[in-house]
């Protein structure tokens, strides 16, 4: 298909202040799909975020004690219930190391560490590594439990209703709430609390992209990093978690280098408080991913991707949010958060019937975009108005899907679309992908993320199985 036309300018960071500043020592390290989402500004701090802003991943993996907590996990009985972790098991903020973006020695590019001994390596070979991806939504709690050996094989999977007004636009209201709905969550699916990876998804996370040219050295080329993150961040260093990762570099004919380098930005407070509410519950969190790379593994394997197919768009419909990730096969090169979900059209259907967004959502799915339905309790007149509320609404979003395509196309290397992805608990209202296809102009399709994993035999296949894609992509280890 003809790629969609760049239409804006390079979007920067104008006129923010920051959040309340937390404790420095928050994230370990940037470890899901890919990386390299496209710059674009954070919003100014205000109770509910409105400006839509590529959001980066993050990743936690404390250090070495807990690490072998999660390897005695994957050891052992995954299957049964799991104890509650003992406090001093649980590592607080301040004991993580920060890392925010995938370093250079490894498959995504990350930095180099001190090695570990050989023997402990090798022992960490052997076992089966068994993750429980956990993803907080603004109306529910979606949990996946995944071996990883050789192909991810889901072993169990579960989900259920979140009270309203605990986490909104992705972020948490009300940590101590929250971290006892997951205590309960955890304790009644028997779900193990170690060896969980949190999925984060708002608009407060930022990414710059920018060129280093003459350095070499890695100590020199993080400095050099940081002076320049001093200069293009508006918001005080030590106010954030920042981290880097180089995307490309080159050496030219005369011997110079340059390297193209994604500078990742977050306010720490975002992520203090999912691991408060983490901490509450009992939980031993070992990463912390931007779903945006975890709906794209869930989706698709790492695998080269031929240019000529376009890249994959993977788009997440949740409640409050909408989550975008652009794929060119193994890396993620774009990822946005816009901030419209379900819940917008259930505010357009209550307009139209003059009635309050929470008490429309049964009319709502039974509202079709591909042809009139009957809905109970509405005459033929009642439902005509609410579709077209509803696909008002929804063109709303496409022009917002479509800006952040012609936006990722404005950057230097950008494939053409090759087709889009729907996912997530709203794309499954009848005929949403067409309606969405029609008014983007490219190819729409629902994904469905077990067909990634090797399914197990506890796990049942529900209808909504978008709702749980983040989850089962948080737990996935490629």
């Amino acid at each position: 298909m003809d790629p969609l036309r760049p239409r804006h300018e390079e979007r920067t960071f104008e006129n923010e202040e920051p959040s309340q500043p937390i404790d420095a020592d928050v994230i370990d390290r940037l470890a899901a799909y890919g990386q390299a989402p496209a710059p674009d500004p954070l919003p100014e701090p205000h109770s509910e975020p409105e400006t839509p802003t590529p959001s980066p991943e993050l990743a936690v993996e404390p250090d070495p004690a807990p690490e072998a907590l999660v390897e005695n996990a994957a050891a052992g009985d995954v299957h049964g219930p799991a104890e509650p972790a003992p406090a001093e098991a649980v590592p607080d903020a301040a004991d993580v190391d920060v890392q925010l973006a995938e370093r250079p020695a490894a498959r995504f590019g990350r930095r180099p560490r001190a090695p570990k001994p050989k023997a402990a390596k090798e022992r960490k070979d052997k076992r089966a590594k068994s993750l429980v991806g956990l993803k907080i939504g603004a109306s529910q709690l979606a949990a996946a439990q995944v071996v990883n050996n050789g192909a991810p094989e889901l072993v169990e999977v579960f989900r259920e209703p979140l009270e309203p007004g605990l986490v909104v636009s992705g972020e948490i209201r009300d940590p101590e709430t929250l971290g006892d709905a997951l205590k309960r969550f955890f304790e009644l699916h028997k779900l193990p609390k170690r060896g969980v990876r949190l999925g984060v998804s708002n608009n407060r996370i930022g990414v710059r992209i920018f060129e280093i040219e003459g350095v070499s050295d890695p100590q020199q080329l993080e400095n050099a990093i940081r002076f320049r993150a001093e200069e293009v961040l508006p918001i005080p260093l030590d106010q954030t978690v920042l981290d880097f990762v180089v995307l490309d570099e080159e050496v030219r004919a005369d011997g110079s280098e340059r390297k193209r380098v994604l500078l990742v930005v977050v306010y720490r407070e975002v992520v203090e408080r999912y691991l408060q509410a983490c901490r509450r519950a009992g939980l031993q969190v070992v990463g912390i991913d931007h779903e945006a790379f975890a709906l794209l593994r869930s989706l698709e394997a790492p695998a080269e991707r031929d240019p000529g197919d376009g890249a994959l768009v993977a788009v997440a419909i949740g409640h409050d949010r909408t989550t975008i990730a652009v794929s060119t096969g193994r890396n993620c090169e774009f990822a946005r958060v816009i901030d419209w979900g379900g819940w917008s059209l259930n505010v357009a259907v209550g307009r139209e019937l003059d009635r309050a967004p929470s008490e429309v959502e049964l009319i709502k799915r039974q509202l079709s975009f591909a042809q009139p339905t009957d809905v109970d309790g509405l005459s033929p007149d009642q439902v005509a108005k609410a579709r077209d509320g509803v696909q008002r609404a929804l063109a709303t979003f496409s022009r917002e899907l479509v800006a952040s395509l012609q936006f990722y196309q404005a950057q230097p290397g950008a494939l053409g679309i090759g087709e889009v992805v729907l996912s997530g608990g709203t794309a499954h209202m009848d005929g949403i992908p067409q309606a969405v296809g029609e008014l983007v102009g490219v190819s729409v399709r629902l994904g469905d993320p077990f067909r990634r994993v090797k399914v197990g035999p506890k796990v049942t296949h529900e209808p909504q199985h978008g709702s749980v894609a983040v989850a089962i992509g948080l737990g996935i280890d490629d």
